[in-house]
Parts: C-alpha cells; sequence; structure tokens
C-alpha cells in the first residue's frame, strides 16, 4: 500500500480509538457536541478538513450499530443454545432409553456416511466432463460483469491514493514552507535587536559596523541571512536613526517660538545649538539643509491654511471675480476682511504671492459657477408634525 494511503488509515485510526476513548459517545450521539469534547485532542486535529472529521464520525456511528446489532444476535443464539441445552437436558431425565436409541441411530448414522465417503460411487468420465462444462452461459457474463467491476474498483483505489499522496505532497511543501518561514522572521528577529543594540550611530558605515556585529554571539543566530539581506537591514536600520533624530530635531524647531517663515539659519542655530536634539542630529551643514527643509514644508502648510481661510470668508462668491473685473477696490475690501486672521498675516513677507493665490481662488469658484441649492445636494426632508 502507498505512503499515503498508509499515513490516512493511520490517522483514522487514531481518530476512532480516540472516540472510543470517550465511553459516552454512542451511535445516537450528535457530532455537534462530541467535537467540543474532544477538539483539544491531537489526534482531532491531525484531520485535515472538518468535513473529513465529521464523515469519520458518521462511519465510527455506523461501526457502533453494527456492533450492536451483532452483541443483540450474540446474545440471541446464545440464549437459543441455552434453551436447547436445557431441553436436552430434561428429555434425558424423561426417557433415558430413547436418548440411548437416539444416540445409536446417529452412530449408525455417522457410520454410514464415513463408508459412502471411503467408498465413492463411480461415475462415468462422460458424466463427469459434462458436470464440469455444464456452466450456464449466464455465468460468464456475471463473471466478466464482475470482473470489469473489479477493475473499476481497483483503478479507483489506484486514483485515490495518487489524490491522496499528491494532498500529503502538497501539505508538506506548505508545512515546510512555513517552517523555513519561521527560521527567516526568527534570523531577522535576531538580527534587529543585534542591530539595535550595538549600532546606535547612524554616521557608521556596513563595512565597519559589520566587523563589530560579528564579535557578538548573536551573528550565528542569523546565518541563514544572505550578505545583501542583512546589508537591507542594515540599512533600513540607519534610515530608522536619521528618521528619528530628524523627528526630535524638527521637534526642537517648533518649540522654539522665534521661528517664522522669514527667519535664517544662523539667527536660529545660536539658539538651539546647546540642545542635544542639534548636537546629536548631524553636522552643522546637514542641520541647515533640514532647517532649509523645514522652512519649505512650513510654507507649504501655511499656503494651505491660507486657502481654508479664502474658503471661510463669505465676501468671496462666484461672482466675486466679475465683481472685481468691474471694481477694481473690491480686492482690497476682500483684503481688508482677511488680515484679521493669522493666516493671512503670516504670508506678510510675500504680498505678491499671496495677492496671486487670492486671484486664483477667485478664478476656480468662477469656472465652478453657483453652487447647487441645498435641495439638490440633501434628500428633501418630510416635516414632522
Amino acid at each position: 500500500m502507498a505512503a499515503g494511503t498508509c499515513f490516512v488509515l493511520t490517522v483514522k485510526k487514531d481518530f476512532f480509538l480516540m472516540l472510543r476513548e470517550h465511553s459516552d459517545i454512542d451511535r445516537h450521539a450528535r457530532w455537534s457536541d462530541v467535537k467540543k469534547k474532544v477538539d483539544s485532542d491531537s489526534r482531532y486535529k491531525s484531520v485535515e478538513s472538518s468535513g473529513q472529521r465529521e464523515d469519520w464520525f458518521r462511519e465510527y456511528c455506523k461501526i457502533l450499530k453494527e456492533e450492536k446489532k451483532k452483541a443483540k444476535e450474540k446474545d440471541r443464539e446464545h440464549k437459543k443454545e441455552k434453551d436447547k441445552e436445557k431441553h436436552k437436558k430434561k428429555d434425558k431425565d424423561k426417557d433415558p432409553d430413547k436418548h440411548s436409541k437416539d444416540k445409536s441411530k446417529q452412530e449408525h448414522k455417522l457410520e454410514k456416511s464415513k463408508r459412502d465417503l471411503e467408498e465413492p460411487e463411480d461415475i462415468p468420465m462422460k458424466d463427469a466432463e459434462e458436470m464440469e462444462t455444464d456452466v450456464p452461459p449466464g455465468d460468464d457474463d456475471r463473471a466478466k460483469e464482475l470482473k470489469e467491476k473489479q477493475a473499476r474498483a481497483e483503478a479507483s483505489m489506484r486514483e485515490r491514493e495518487k489524490e491522496v499522496q499528491r494532498t500529503l505532497a502538497t501539505h508538506m511543501r506548505d508545512r515546510d514552507k512555513e517552517r523555513e518561514q519561521h527560521k527567516r522572521d526568527e534570523a531577522i528577529q535576531h538580527f534587529n535587536a543585534l542591530l539595535s543594540d550595538l549600532v546606535r550611530n547612524s554616521d557608521l558605515g556596513w563595512r565597519e559596523v559589520k566587523r563589530l556585529l560579528r564579535k557578538d554571539h548573536r551573528w550565528d543566530l542569523a546565518d541563514s541571512l544572505s550578505r545583501e539581506e542583512k546589508e537591507k537591514l542594515f540599512n533600513e536600520h540607519i534610515e530608522h536613526l536619521i528618521r528619528k533624530k530628524r523627528e526630535k530635531f524638527r521637534e526642537l524647531l517648533d518649540e522654539t517660538g522665534d521661528v517664522t517663515l522669514t527667519s535664517t539659519w544662523k539667527e536660529i542655530k545660536k539658539m538651539i545649538k546647546e540642545d542635544p536634539r542639534y548636537t546629536k542630529f548631524a553636522s552643522s551643514d546637514r542641520c541647515e539643509r533640514e532647517f532649509k527643509d523645514y522652512l519649505k514644508d512650513k510654507m507649504i502648510t501655511a499656503k494651505g491654511e491660507f486657502k481654508e481661510l479664502l474658503q471661510e470668508t463669505k465676501l468671496i462668491t462666484h461672482k466675486s471675480l466679475t465683481t472685481l473685473r468691474e471694481n477694481e477696490n473690491h480686492m482690497q475690501e476682500i483684503e481688508d476682511i482677511l488680515k484679521n486672521d493669522r493666516r493671512y498675516l503670516v504670508l506678510d513677507h510675500i504680498p505678491e504671492e499671496r495677492t496671486q493665490l487670492i486671484l486664483n481662488y477667485l478664478e476656480e469658484l468662477d469656472r465652478r459657477g453657483p453652487p447647487p441649492p441645498p435641495t439638490a445636494s440633501e434628500p428633501s426632508r418630510r416635516s414632522v408634525k
């Protein structure tokens, strides 16, 4: 028998043995109740699908039913034998002479049967041949049909064995993949822990760090990782360190109230040079580049907030551009309202660009046209009385 079939039969045998160990599981038991009792057993878990478990449970119930039926038949036979013996004993006690006569008759019959066996009746050769060849024609068809049926059964069994082997092979491959993935995940975890403990300077290169890491016993725990994978993890770690230091540096700039969109690195550097978030971040040139990037981001944020201010201003509508073309003072009217808000004032150092942002917004509203009436965007509500 193929290895796959043997494996399935072993699993099935263990599953049946598990069910038999629970004396309260009889042929009337329900699978939903039984499942709760045995779902923690390893023999339950070793069966791949829940459908297969239920099918085997039903098969087990049929076996219990057959066993009970056979036990009942055996009890009936035993009872019959007992009754027969009882009757014989009564007859023997009633008529001992009759019993001895019956016994001698039986012995006589047995003797005759022995003689018949020792001296068989001669059968002519011709009659014997006729007996051998005298097979009803229907038997050949039946034999052929049985043979074909057996061949089909064997072919089906072979196909089933192949299917089991394929399923088993797939299962084994998946399990091997999972095992390999687990080993790889563990190796990555060990290597990242090693980097976190030993590499805290983002200016170090892979070559010098590698020499340092090799001295630690945890280096061997990451043997399954290739050189390229280790270097990639190192680069990711360095990027993480730089990102954390950048966040701390920007946090420092946010806390420095004197930093505005017009501030220069020279004046800001004097204010923050003693803070460890500046000294630990990077060189002075690197800090200056980061400061400039910080101001660019602040400018983008300021322009976005100014656009929100324009949207909140009720004086500005889809008709404002037409009004401005007819009356040049309309822009001054708009700016007089806006200048009371911090989001307008923060762009004082770029007044022309700020005015252009207002014009761009007016053109956008003009293209869109009048806003839809409230009933077009919201479903009509019936008044509740």
